[in-house]
Formats: structure tokens, C-alpha cells, sequence
């Protein structure tokens, strides 16, 4: 799978959404042998598709405030660039390696009530679904609920969204399934088994509301064990969440949303689980 990143993404700093953790995952990637391609930033019809015109004007001129998403200089140039690397990863069924995250900016900014953006600027795997215009099962493995991406596409005929995130905890959304979107609310002691079994339960009932031209991937790797959104998993367990991924047979692009500290080896277990075919 080919890796989009460019280390433009680190000029910022950011905490705990740290340049660090991407830096050392490109840096495994690369030794492992991955291919890298650039991305360009998304353009503002692409990202139009998704926010509404205030949104993306608050974000390009930083008059803003949020709490854990402060206007850094030139965020409005980084997040149209990590957007774009979203946009990229579809066209070549690749993985974004970008920042920041994208999956709880909703429409106009935040989403479903939470109360802040959760370190999000525009809702980048959303940008690159709506731009493809596909039918697309999103796939929400952050620990996190995607509050933004379940809003952008709530009641839409060509998208069912997936998560499977910690409850209670931020963003305080994704409690109940309804329509097009299925939601696993898990507490913090689930651990690999159940949560493997949710997955598996969660994707065929997935399967069941739509035939599917595409898969696209919320990638947060803060489940993990005494990450910001653990559900205990284990770094092996997400090599298996790939493989059931993987078992779909359809066109899959991944998209980079949390997981802090060093999450190198996680994203590349996943990305062993994903190309395991």
C-alpha cells in the first residue's frame, strides 16, 4: 500500500497530537520498505463539499478559539494539505500519514454538541469520500467517536459509517445506531477478543444496508492499551482489525485520525493485517 505523507505535516507542533509520532511511524515505514507519494492540498470546492463556507473562513483567518485546537500559524495551509492527503490516498487505494485528523469536524465546525474540535480542523476522510462520489462504508477505528464524520454523512443513501469507540468519554456522541450509521459504544476494559467480535458484528451488519464500492478507514490507533481512548487492545490486535478489513475484497483507503506517544509499530501491524491477501 503506498504511504502518502510529506514532512510538511511536521511544521507545526501540537500536544499531544505530536509531529514525534508521525515521524517515527514514516520513519519504520520507510524502513520497512514502503513507497511514499506527496499529496497537494485540497481544494476549497473539495472542501466545500463537506464544511460550510463560515467554517472554512474561521479556519483561514484563525479567528477562532478552541480549547485543545488552537489556530497555529498557517493551520489553514496544513489542514487543506492533510485533507489532500486524504483526497490522494483514494485515487491509489493508499494510507494518509498526514496531520492533522479530521474525523470530529463537523459541517460547521463542532459536531453533534461536543465541545470542542478534538484537535480537527476539517474532516479529511470525509472530503475524500464526498469527492469520490462512491458508495463507501467509512470504517471508524479511532477510540474516539468520528462525531464530525457521522454528522457530514447522517442520512445519506451512499454512506454507512462505523465506529467502535470508548463510552463514556470525548466526544460524548456515537451512543445509539440509527439509519446509516452503526455505532459500538465499548468501555475501557474490552480488550482484543470483544472488541474483534463487535468488528466482525458490526461489518456484517454493515454489509447487510448497502453493496459497497469502496472502504474507507478512520485509522486511530488510541484503543490501544493506556492510549488516550484505550480499549486494552493489544499492538497485535490491530494487525487482526486489518485482516477482517482486508477479508472485504473492495478498494480500501486508510486515512490517519489519533493514537499518541509512538504509534509506529501499531500502524504498521495494521498495514501488515490490511495487505495480508
Amino acid at each position: 500500500m503506498k504511504i502518502i505523507y510529506t514532512d510538511k505535516c511536521l511544521e507545526y507542533n501540537g500536544r499531544p497530537e505530536s509531529p514525534e509520532r508521525v515521524k517515527k511511524t514514516y520513519q519504520l515505514l520507510e524502513e520497512k520498505g514502503y513507497q511514499f507519494t506527496e499529496p497537494e492540498p485540497a481544494s476549497e470546492e473539495q472542501i466545500r463539499q463537506v464544511h460550510t463556507e463560515n467554517h472554512i473562513r474561521r479556519i483561514e483567518s484563525g479567528d477562532f478559539f478552541d480549547m485543545d485546537t488552537p489556530a497555529w500559524n498557517n493551520i489553514y495551509e496544513f489542514a487543506k494539505l492533510s485533507a489532500g492527503g486524504a483526497v490522494k490516498a483514494q485515487e491509489v487505494e493508499g494510507f494518509s500519514l498526514m496531520r492533522p485528523p479530521g474525523h470530529h469536524a463537523g459541517e460547521n465546525g463542532t459536531a453533534l454538541g461536543a465541545p470542542t474540535l478534538g484537535f480537527c480542523y476539517f474532516n479529511n476522510i470525509a472530503i475524500a469520500v464526498a469527492d469520490s462520489d462512491e458508495k463507501t462504508l467509512i470504517i471508524d477505528i479511532d477510540g474516539h467517536h468520528g462525531n464530525g464524520t457521522q454528522e457530514i454523512f447522517q442520512g445519506s443513501d451512499s454512506v454507512v459509517y462505523l465506529s467502535l469507540h470508548r463510552y463514556p468519554h470525548y466526544p460524548g456522541t456515537g451512543t445509539e445506531s440509527k439509519d446509516n450509521y452503526i455505532n459500538y459504544p465499548l468501555s475501557g476494559d474490552t480488550r482484543d477478543e470483544k472488541y474483534l467480535e463487535k468488528l466482525d458484528e458490526g461489518i456484517e451488519r454493515a454489509l447487510e444496508m448497502q453493496n459497497y464500492e469502496q472502504v474507507a478507514v478512520s485509522a486511530g490507533f488510541d484503543s490501544y492499551d493506556n492510549d488516550l481512548a484505550s480499549l486494552a487492545l493489544s499492538e497485535s490486535c490491530f494487525t487482526e482489525i486489518g485482516e477482517r478489513i482486508d477479508e472485504l475484497g473492495k478498494p480500501t483507503f486508510v486515512v490517519l485520525e489519533g493514537g499518541y506517544g509512538d504509534i509506529s509499530r501499531r500502524v504498521y501491524n495494521f498495514l501488515t493485517g490490511l495487505e495480508s491477501a
